[in-house]
């Protein structure tokens, strides 16, 4: 799944550890979300916009036929 994770976390100047800690998962599942091999939960989703300070929509949508 695309996403604009990478870019967010590191647009606040966090690492992937920071940002696992701060959303209670590991910096693996946060490495595989940015690859696009882990389909997150809406809950997960939702977390990781609060820490990076974007919208659901900035960091997750993706248009349609991508």
């Amino acid at each position: 799944m695309e996403n604009n994770v990478k870019i967010a976390r590191t647009l606040v100047g966090l690492t992937q550890q920071q940002l696992a800690e701060r959303v209670g998962v590991t910096r693996q599942t946060i490495s595989l979300i940015e690859k696009g091999k882990y389909n997150p939960s809406l809950k997960l989703c939702l977390e990781i916009c609060y820490v990076v300070n974007k919208s659901l929509d900035e960091v997750f949508w993706v248009e349609k036929g991508e």
